[in-house]
């Protein structure tokens, strides 16, 4: 397996006698290089000794060395300047444009790694390392998730500056999408996103101190006023929906991409549009005073958001009217918006503006705030991984998510950590199964 191989390269797994090249040469690995993930050689900026020169340059990786001709690299000018290529077989000789051989090594990916990386594969465990996790260090654990803290940070800003650039670069704009999305609370995610998206928040501006045609708007565009419901304010919406609509041009969504299943009517999403309704109204939430606001608290008093009288008696249109309810966010939902919406917001800002203060004052949030309980999190807890607060669970979530679901343990500390053990640990139970 190629992936192997490039794994045993990265790590100089090497066997013990000295290495030498296919036409005799000797060789050390002074440093295998950074491993290319985008086109060109597999390995660049290498530096390598054959026969006590040095050389600097890319390396190139292949089960056999016949590969390198199934995948036309002879023809592409990008590897015709490698200093070493690597194959499990060395099944013919490669040469530069000149003539000139081009040293290839020979090297076999150990049977221990082989067998490891199988058995971590194919582990049904939750997660699959789990039987290594108890010999680890707590300083190699805690280096490990600061680093998976700080790419989940990396990603959350990739989405966020990419949401930024389909807004025509409005921050105002983004950081609305953005927590509208995290009101979804993960079922409604992606329909409150393309719900928001669809809001022309300058002509929302227009109406901004009138929460009636706020929400008739928010409502509208959400598609949840094209139906006939004999409900005053309702077909008072409705009639304010049809105005605005002709007035600004609005495209509505489909209300089919909202999911009601198993959820409480205090998350339905009429009541979470109510709620952003009054937030925007209000001018609760913005980038300035988000900027401004120097703790949590100062934060979390910028969630505590309501709903017009309507939804303080109803769950949806035309209900039965129950007992008045104010409906705010839990305290639980707003640090789920702080962690979700908040604190990246807040790392993506300082990112583009280059101000650390703002990106450490997301990181500050993360470890304020306790940690998340989810199964994920109660998975990893079972194994012997613990978390004290959010920007632990948040690290564990990034692990789960992209590296743990697609396998890709190659790239995990703690899949290192199980590839290169020695003693065969089996899952909990295995033994008794057989």
């Amino acid at each position: 397996m190629e992936q192997l191989l490039h794994y045993t390269w990265k790590h100089k797994i090497f066997p013990l006698h000295e290495l030498r090249t296919t036409d005799g040469r000797r060789l050390e690995v002074l440093n295998p290089g950074i491993h290319n993930t985008d086109a060109g050689p597999d390995f660049i900026g290498a530096k390598i000794k054959l026969d006590g020169i040095e050389w600097v340059g890319n390396v190139e990786i292949h089960q056999k060395t016949s590969d390198w001709f199934r995948h036309h690299h002879d023809a592409d000018a990008t590897y015709q300047n490698i200093i070493l290529h690597v194959a499990s077989e060395v099944d013919k000789p490669l040469y530069y444009p000149d003539g000139q051989e081009i040293p290839q090594l020979q090297l076999e990916v150990p049977s221990y790694v082989r067998d490891n990386y199988a058995e971590l594969s194919h582990n049904d465990c939750r997660p699959p390392c789990r039987n290594v996790l108890g010999n680890l260090s707590t300083f190699l654990i805690h280096q490990w998730m600061t680093s998976l803290m700080l790419e989940r940070f990396e990603e959350r800003t990739r989405q966020i500056m990419q949401r930024r650039e389909a807004l025509d670069k409005n921050w105002e704009d983004t950081l609305f999408v953005t927590l509208a999305r995290n009101f979804g609370f993960g079922l409604n995610g992606d329909a409150f996103e393309k719900w928001a998206q669809s809001i022309p928040m300058s002509a929302v501006g227009k109406h901004r101190d009138n929460l009636f045609q706020i929400e008739a708007i928010f409502f509208g565009q959400a598609g949840l006023l094209d139906v006939y419901y004999d409900d005053d304010y309702y077909l008072r919406l409705q009639k304010e929906y049809r105005y605005l609509r002709q007035k600004f041009s609005l495209t509505p969504m489909s209300s089919g991409l909202w999911k009601f299943l198993r959820l409480r009517p205090q998350n339905f999403p009429y009541i979470r549009i109510a709620q952003l309704s009054m937030l925007y109204y209000e001018q609760r939430l913005n980038l300035s005073r988000l900027l401004s606001a120097q703790n949590l608290n100062e934060i979390s008093a910028l969630l505590l958001t309501h709903v017009s009288d309507y939804w303080r008696t109803h769950y949806t249109f035309a209900s039965q009217p129950t007992k008045p309810v104010e409906k705010m966010l839990s305290p639980s939902s707003i640090e789920l918006i702080i962690i979700n919406s908040v604190a990246p917001m807040l790392f993506a800002y300082g990112k583009y503006k280059s101000d650390q203060a703002l990106c450490d004052r997301a990181f500050s949030l993360w470890e304020q705030l306790k940690p998340e309980n989810n199964t994920i999190i109660r998975d990893w807890a079972s194994a012997g991984i613990t978390c004290e607060n959010a920007a632990d669970t948040q690290a564990l979530i990034q692990l789960h998510r992209n590296y743990c679901q697609r396998r890709d343990c190659l790239r995990c500390q703690f899949g290192y950590e199980y590839i290169h053990r020695t003693p065969k640990f089996l899952c909990e139970g295995e033994k008794e199964n057989g």
